[in-house]
């Protein structure tokens, strides 16, 4: 009798073939903790510490059996008794931990440090609720509370281990919960440390919104993943949550260094601690705060071991999410942090008279996080080649003159194990059978490349494009009661909205295609173009491009001229799960962003490790994707990022010189044409309509043209279907260098420093 047999008897004294996908799935929950319970943890002299507000780690089931080499012997053991696992997957709620890029690559280098057997665990907070759950009424975003933590997940209450944090009006004490991290095949485990408040409760959220009392700290701080900082009280509550989140970990760290032998003195030896991004920052003054205070360090000390333990990762070239903190603000939540901070200041001012460029405290009075991170850390990553060159030569240019040594780039990567092996298990075992099993450990495809011009391997290929295709529009029609016709391309493009990633620029390709159609220019097969992805609740102009999108969907749906051969979807509540059903289904994926602005992006490498060709601009990692499968077998356009930078500093762009146009001028307008203002918010079109004619921040007029150009080109191109799957083999076949397994091998060599088992 299998261990999974007995479980479910033990459990609900039911046979597997008696119970539902969710007693199932709760069974099966049971099985997999108890499995990694039973592996050791890694352990070494020294221990990374991933420092990350988010941890974006999706469905674990199917992951976790993957890594424990036990899926496909459980999908056959449910198969024996009439169950599904594809159901019993269904049946798992999303941890929401996360929200985009940042932590969606945190939780793929979780996977990957635990895959190479390094010891190291994630620490972040364990938010009962996520960034929001996105509804589309009226087509329009709305937002409710995105509750995720069911009576029985994969958390796991640590007994015994909690800590004071000290704000200035009280000390709260935390909870640590841990959800173990498997590695691939591996027989040992790391772990997410999440730190919570017992206090947390959801009954100060207003019913049906997202609002609640940003005052009452000690019932919010775990309650939501970024709540909104458009006001002063929720500036306060970011710093209460980054405080908490990094001086639990502070505390955690220095004990077990200390469990291990450490004086503390020599604490770089036993720890090193990875800040993804600017938001665990503060912990650098927390660890000399507990230095100082608690163990009689000298404050020269203390500095020169936080200079030796943290090391910082750079994840955009943006202004405005390099934060800047009022002292003002810092000073009335953690006041003891705000006197270091201005200490650390005055060392910055006395080591670099007169240079107001790279001071901690600027003269509004604002702390800036990532100087903070530069100055007192040893080590500066980008994490795309073109990410780190524009830091290097711009953005951090004076920091790079003073720290040249400590710059370095680590080019992101992702997870096989989820983006591939999980989602599209199909196309995995066709490696498995062209190349033999041991990509599964190596990330080595290049194998591939012999079968580029296979008609075998072409015909393969399609049909498992054809069958994941087929599964989306399952999952579309579940979600949200839409259809697409599964004969169609499938151009897709999922990412956070922003402006700067332009999905108002593939707005104006729909409705220049729209017209195309209207006026007969009949495409040879129909397109469908899928949008997913939130925009931040206080981002009223991301929000009108959702508007917008939304009504040019209604728009092509209702005119039966157009609608037999374009569709638009916007895709509701995207996340990891929408995402595992959207890349393997995808033919086409959208990655164009304003040059100079994206700092690396996965999603081009989900989809292009999945079979689908990129589009885009020469940005982020897309650039190192064209090196690596050539120009031919990539399409890309627009402005390139040296000139867009020297525009900038310029003022060199000049909107209403696009606009005046004439094919542009017809696109704008459009925008507030008379058919799109009847079916839409005339208020949120018309707003979206001056911004783009008037301001135009990101750009999208600089580069419409080529871009209609270019989506016309990779439209015709896509049906000569033999060159087409030749690009495509020889993308996955590249694919193999954008793992995260690489990454992680690149962090341990260059800056860690870590054993590895």
């Amino acid at each position: 009798m299998h261990k999974i047999e007995i479980l479910a008897d033990h459990m609900y004294h039911k046979p597997i073939d008696s119970l539902t996908s969710r007693e199932l799935y709760e069974v099966l929950l049971h099985y997999v903790k108890e499995e990694a319970a039973s592996r050791p943890l890694n352990s070494s002299k020294k221990k990374l510490y991933y420092l990350s507000a988010e941890f974006l780690i999706g469905k674990l089931l199917s992951t976790n059996l993957i890594n424990l080499g036990d899926y496909d012997e459980v999908k056959d053991l449910l198969a024996e008794h009439g169950q599904s696992l594809n159901d019993v997957e269904d049946a798992e709620q999303e941890p929401s931990l996360g929200n985009g890029g940042l932590g969606r690559l945190a939780a793929c280098f979780l996977d990957s440090i635990a895959s190479l057997g390094i010891t190291g665990d994630g620490v972040g907070l364990n938010y009962h609720f996520g960034l929001f759950r996105q509804t589309l009424d009226h087509n329009e975003q709305g937002t409710l509370p995105d509750e995720w933590l069911d009576a029985d997940t994969w958390l796991e209450k640590e007994e015994g281990k909690s800590y004071e944090v000290p704000f200035a009006k009280f000390t709260l004490h935390s909870t640590l919960y841990n959800i173990d991290v498997l590695g691939f095949e591996k027989e040992t485990r790391n772990r997410l440390r999440l730190f919570d408040l017992d206090s947390v409760s959801s009954d100060i959220i207003e019913e049906g919104s997202i609002q609640f009392d940003k005052t009452n700290v000690e019932k919010n701080l775990t309650l939501f993943l970024y709540p909104d900082d458009s006001d002063r009280n929720g500036n306060l509550l970011r710093i209460y949550q980054q405080y908490f989140m990094v001086s639990n970990a502070a505390q955690l760290i220095i004990d077990e260094a200390l469990e291990k032998g450490s004086n503390l003195h020599d604490l770089a030896d036993f720890a090193t601690i990875q800040i993804n991004d600017t938001h665990p920052t503060f912990v650098i003054p927390e660890l000399i705060r507990l230095l100082t205070t608690r163990y009689d360090f000298s404050f020269e000390e203390a500095v020169a071991i936080a200079r030796k333990t943290v090391a910082f990762t750079n994840h955009t070239i943006l202004a405005e999410a390099l934060e800047k903190w009022p002292m003002s603000d810092i000073e009335e939540v953690i006041p003891d942090i705000a006197a270091i901070i201005r200490q650390l200041d005055q060392l910055v001012r006395q080591e670099f008279p007169g240079n107001q460029k790279v001071t901690v405290i600027d003269d509004q009075n604002r702390a800036h996080m990532a100087h903070i991170a530069m100055h007192f850390g040893y080590s500066i990553n980008g994490v795309a080649k073109l990410h780190t060159q524009i830091l290097k030569e711009t953005e951090l240019n004076d920091f790079y003159q003073i720290y040249p040594e400590k710059f370095n780039n680590k080019t992101n990567g992702i997870s096989f194990r989820r983006w591939i092996m999980s989602c599209n298990p199909s196309l995995a075992r066709l490696f498995d059978q062209l190349i033999g099993s041991s990509w599964r450990h190596d990330e080595d495809l290049t194998g591939l490349e012999k079968y580029i011009y296979s008609e075998n391997v072409h015909q393969n290929l399609e049909h498992i494009k054809e069958a994941n295709k087929e599964a989306l529009n399952v999952f579309l029609d579940h979600n949200q009661g839409v259809t697409f016709n599964p004969n169609s391309i499938v151009d897709v493009q999922i990412k956070r909205f922003h402006e700067y990633k332009r999905q108002q620029m593939l707005a104006l390709y729909i409705i220049y295609k729209y017209h195309a159609i209207k006026n007969g220019d009949i495409p040879k097969r129909p397109i469908t173009i899928i949008f997913g992805g939130k925009a931040a609740p206080a981002y009223i102009i991301a929000q009108d491009i959702i508007h917008l999108i939304m009504t040019l969907s209604d728009r092509i749906k209702n005119d039966p001229d157009v609608s037999p051969y374009l569709q638009v979807i916007m895709v509701k509540n995207y996340n990891v799960t929408a995402a595992e059903h959207l890349i393997p289904a995808a033919d086409i994926s959208e990655q164009i962003s304003l040059a100079s602005k994206e700092a690396s992006g996965t999603g081009n490498m989900k989809f292009m490790l999945n079979g689908a060709l990129t589009l885009g601009t020469m940005d982020g990692a897309n650039v190192e994707i064209a090196e690596r499968v050539g120009q031919d077998n990539i399409y890309t356009f627009g402005r390139s990022s040296e000139g867009i930078v020297n525009l900038y500093a310029t003022h060199g762009y000049h909107p209403q010189d696009y606009y005046n146009r004439p094919a542009i001028k017809a696109l704008v307008d459009d925008i507030v044409s008379e058919d799109i203002l009847k079916l839409g918010n005339p208020e949120r079109l018309n707003r979206l309509y001056n911004d783009i004619k008037g301001k135009d921040w990101f750009m999208a007029m600089i580069d419409i043209e080529e871009f209609i150009q270019t989506k016309e080109k990779v439209y015709q191109d896509y049906e000569d279907r033999k060159s087409w799957l030749a690009k495509v083999v020889k993308n996955i076949a590249q694919a193999g260098y954008f793992s995260s397994d690489r990454t992680i091998s690149d962090y341990n060599q260059d800056i860690w420093h870590l054993e590895e088992h």
